[in-house]
């Protein structure tokens, strides 16, 4: 599986390490994904997802 989040399409990030010399380097900042078992209503079972924590913050405050 890739390091994509199920519910959003996150994926990974390119930007920059600058060192205190201001040299840049690039680097890769990757997704915090989280494997998460979610009830699914449609089809009455529970569902295994790797989803980033921004997407459980956001089910979580709509499930409230």
């Amino acid at each position: 599986m890739s390091k994509k989040c199920f519910v959003t399409g996150k994926k990974r990030n390119n930007g920059y390490s600058i060192s205190h010399s201001h040299v840049r380097i690039k680097k890769i900042q990757q997704v915090n994904l989280q494997n998460k078992k979610i009830w699914s209503t449609v089809q009455k079972k529970w569902i295994k997802m790797k989803i980033s924590t921004k997407a459980i913050k956001n089910l979580t405050k709509q499930l409230k």
